[in-house]
């Protein structure tokens, strides 16, 4: 599975293939290990081992710490990615805005209303594609200037669904 990594604003491509990993291209065997009732996880890297104390920051975050360092850490898989980029949450995170359709689909349900202030991560609209439900999020806090669709309503790609304005400060 192919996943970009985001390390102290670097980007990193990284495919998993059991215990072989590659990293931009370059091939590695890895194995990972839990310390079992501690956040520490043991890496084996080719022929060097590391000790990582590792905590979730949620939502495809992570925190590692490396030799006292610390590093936040962000993961998205392929599918996140090409999401990001299709409703262009991917680049800015002010909260204004439109969601837009991911997908062809149909709207299941509207989880928001005008007004509505939303925090990141808080689910918008539920749509239906290929039999699969999709909670789509807002990426940023904001608040709920307009929702443009109604449950049932069949939307193309790339077609906005609800209108997010900044929250005021």
């Amino acid at each position: 599975m192919k996943y970009f990594v985001t390390v102290g604003g670097n980007e990193f491509e990284v495919e998993v293939d059991g215990e072989r990993v590659t990293v931009d291209g370059r091939a590695y065997q890895a194995h990972l290990a839990p310390l079992p009732g501690t956040p520490l996880r043991y890496l084996l890297l080719d022929d060097r081992s590391l000790a990582l104390a590792v905590a979730s920051a949620g939502r495809g975050s992570w925190c590692f710490e490396v030799h006292g360092l610390r590093h936040d850490v962000e993961v998205v898989d392929e599918r996140t990615r090409h999401i990001r980029r299709l409703t262009g949450s991917g680049s800015g995170r002010t909260g204004a805005g439109q969601l837009r359709s991911p997908m062809p689909g149909l709207v299941v349900r509207l989880l928001v209303e005008p007004g509505q202030t939303v925090e990141a991560g808080a689910g918008l609209v539920v749509l239906e594609a290929m039999k699969m439900e999709n909670e789509l999020r807002a990426q940023a806090p904001g608040r709920v200037a307009a929702v443009l669709v109604a449950p049932g309503q069949a939307v193309e790609r790339g077609q906005p669904l609800v209108e997010l304005a900044p929250l005021s400060t």
